[in-house]
């Protein structure tokens, strides 16, 4: 473990494929040992394979983020390989059904479905981050990403001039609420060393999107490896992308 520890280590939950891979792949490629997070125990060896396979220090652990226990035990396996965690991005998440145009209207929304998106996009998160934290209070550093979207800015979703896409009533509110969590863990944390933040990657192709987007994965993870490696004093507690701030 004393040899292990000198080595930072980073856990993506949903890291399977996508945005994630790319973020583990690239905080790899940056010296760090990294935690696949992924449900699906094929694809989830499959990507540390992967990973190995390009120089990388990677292995996995089974994680569903709607499940207490799973997430608890991950993070107790996190513990047994690594000592400590150094870096969290929360990046597993779902849209929900979507209807027509990749829609999801509001006027005709089954509740269970608004249920399901926010128990993974949200409460996922907290469901996570508070089971990693005391791993990651050892950290000399801890940086903690959300990866949420620009249809979580309420602000742009409001501004008749900005092309934001399909109205999506389940998916779109999950993401302005992950991102009002964020600034509370952010405050919670203030003075502490802890950076949190959230990120907006694009619209990336990936089986998320169908694959019709113009940005590929490893442009998406790009706001949030840059997140994710901080220096001290770096920002919390703000919206980001490629271009900067995010309006909330």
């Amino acid at each position: 473990m004393d040899g292990m520890s000198d080595m930072k280590t980073a856990l993506v939950t949903g890291a399977n494929k996508g945005i994630g891979y790319e973020t583990a792949a690239g905080l790899a490629a940056r010296g760090y040992r990294v935690v696949v997070g992924a449900r699906d125990a094929d694809r989830r060896e499959a990507a540390v394979e992967r990973l190995r396979a390009g120089g990388a220090e990677a292995f996995g652990v089974p994680l569903d983020v709607t499940d207490d226990r799973v997430v608890a035990e991950a993070a107790a396996l996190v513990e047994q390989q690594a000592g400590r965690l150094d870096v969290l991005v929360n990046n597993a998440g779902i849209s929900g059904p979507t209807g027509p145009g990749w829609g999801q209207d509001p006027t005709a929304l089954d509740l269970d479905v608004v249920r399901a998106v926010v128990d993974t996009n949200v409460l996922g998160v907290i469901r996570v981050t508070n089971a990693m934290l005391p791993l990651l209070r050892r950290s000399a550093a801890p940086r903690i990403v959300n990866v949420s979207s620009s249809v979580g800015s309420v602000a742009r979703q409001a501004d008749p001039s900005v092309q934001v896409g399909p109205v999506m009533a389940a998916y779109a509110p999950s993401k302005s609420y992950l991102n009002a969590v964020t600034v509370q863990y952010a405050r919670h944390f203030t003075d502490t060393g802890i950076l949190i933040n959230a990120v907006c990657p694009g619209l990336v192709a990936t089986d998320f999107t169908g694959f019709q987007a113009p940005r590929t994965p490893q442009q998406g993870a790009a706001i949030a490896i840059r997140l994710a490696t901080l220096p001290d004093g770096g920002p919390t507690g703000g919206f980001f992308e490629d271009d900067g701030a995010v309006p909330w």
